[in-house]
């Protein structure tokens, strides 16, 4: 199934773009925001991942003369085209315009900042909306989820969870997000082949079980594996795997070779890996690793890193892979100005809700992260590139009470170019680089804000005159 990247969006974007059309309004410019609501998993930060894929959108997006095609046949409840054949022709001649601005992949973010930018014609931001936030979403989620993972695991952590991932395409972007969160591998081989990620695997439970007993099992595999062999133990009997592990491996070091791990899959993983580890020593092989699987997540491995389990290395599949319990990150992408055309300043735009939480910002958004003298950030400002900046303080967007002055001219500019006039200018990034600026991200946030439970939230808030303006246009949108 070959899927068009201009069609995956909602109907809706389609029917206002023709209304934009009709109505003679091609030429209104726009400025929208991509944010989030609130972090994932009760945490206390976010982890931006799926820029990759938005360039991807941009090079790829083309409405082709099958996408024209197939939007004529569509009607509406009175059996009449939906769409008008002048529109779709408008449609089939149109280039993308706009410019976007973005954080680079593996920054950390916070709710309620802007981490993408989109400006121009006002309907192509609008058919942009849907796929921004289906490809940014997932992907953050998931390297969240990761990055929380990692950052318990005293040791490196593989992810597996292709096999319970939302389908294909799922399966793919999750492990690559997964990597950007800090995995060391994965063993979904499709994601290697097209990120260029290291890959790892062993063998499973059926591979003990065609044998005619555990030993002739290992013992077959591990001639197949002469180097880089792990051996699943729980199959039967976790202790007498060990015990026939071990054989295995002076049988492997009379060869002039090494068994490099065991893997251990159910159980009480905290006091059999530390059996395992035990049994290893006495027999001499203190540097063969013990790899643990089993469902598990950042709790699990944190509480098996207080008991103690003497375990290297994690195997992370179905809770990475399906970013278990938060299924949806609150991403939402908002108009904040419009340009009427030939116009040269923006007029800010707002939406005020019955719910505070959302209510969004008016005009064109940025932020700034200041830094300590410690090199930890301090905290974000999300300012209007039209007002500048009048002073470095944040006010908390939901009670003005709270303020925070920031270090004078310690920060750095969140947001970077991404697409200028629909052409990319974004530098070509690794996943591992991305990866290692996750790392360096996460080293700057204090550890009271990384902790799992109960984290220390995070400041953001609003450069003053931006909350000025805010405030004004919420008042005079409802009449006071």
């Amino acid at each position: 199934m070959q899927t068009s990247a201009a069609l995956l969006i909602d109907l809706y974007q389609l029917t206002q773009a023709q209304a934009y059309y009709l109505n003679s309004e091609t030429d209104l410019e726009a400025s929208f925001y991509l944010h989030f609501r609130e972090n994932p998993f009760n945490g206390g930060y976010s982890i931006a991942c799926g820029m990759a894929q938005v360039v991807e959108l941009i090079e790829q997006f083309q409405i082709t003369a099958t996408d024209i095609e197939y939007l004529s046949t569509l009607k509406t409840a009175s059996e009449a085209a939906l769409f008008q054949p002048e529109f779709l022709n408008y449609l089939s001649k149109m280039q993308l315009q706009v410019d976007i601005d973005a954080v680079p992949e593996g920054s950390l973010v916070f709710p309620n900042e802007p981490f993408l930018r989109v400006s121009g014609p006002i309907f192509q931001c609008q058919l942009l909306e849907t796929p921004l936030l289906n490809q940014v979403g997932f992907q953050t989620l998931v390297a969240t989820k990761a990055a929380r993972i990692c950052d318990v695991a005293d040791g490196p952590v593989a992810e597996f969870g292709l096999r319970r991932a939302q389908g294909p395409a799922g399966g793919i972007y999750a492990s690559r997000a997964a990597m950007v969160g800090g995995c060391a591998s994965t063993s979904n081989v499709e994601a290697g082949r097209l990120f260029d990620l290291p890959v790892s695997g062993t063998h499973a439970h059926s591979w003990v079980m065609a044998h005619a007993s555990e030993l002739e099992a290992f013992r077959a595999f591990a001639l197949t594996q002469p180097e880089g062999c792990v051996l699943l133990v729980d199959t039967y009997d976790t202790i007498h795997g060990v015990q026939n592990a071990i054989t295995v491996a002076h049988e492997i070091q009379a060869r002039g070779q090494r068994l490099q791990g065991i893997r251990i899959d159910s159980g009480d993983l905290a006091w059999l890996s530390k059996k395992a580890r035990e049994m290893l020593d006495q027999a001499g092989f203190n540097d063969v690793l013990i790899i643990a699987s089993n469902d598990l997540d950042e709790y699990t491995i944190q509480s098996l890193r207080d008991q103690g389990a003497a375990i290297d290395s994690y195997g992370v599949g179905t809770r990475l892979a399906t970013a278990y319990e938060t299924p949806a990150l609150t991403a939402v992408y908002k108009l904040s100005a419009v340009r009427p055309a030939g116009q040269e300043s923006w007029n800010p735009a707002l939406k005020v809700s019955e719910q505070l939480e959302k209510s969004t910002l008016p005009g064109r958004l940025d932020v700034r992260r200041y830094y300590g003298d410690d090199g930890l950030i301090t905290g974000d400002m999300i300012y209007s590139l039209d007002l500048g900046v009048t002073e470095e303080t944040i006010i908390d967007p939901r009670d003005d009470v709270r303020r925070k002055q920031l270090p004078a001219g310690q920060f750095e500019q969140l947001l970077k170019p991404l697409a200028r006039q629909g052409q990319i200018v974004w530098p070509e990034v690794s996943v591992m680089a991305a990866r290692a600026n996750c790392k360096a991200s996460l080293d700057s946030l204090d550890t009271t804000r990384r902790r799992l439970m109960n984290p220390h939230s995070y400041p953001v808030g609003l450069e003053p005159s931006l909350h000025s303006l805010r405030d004004r246009l919420r008042r005079q949108a409802k009449g006071l």
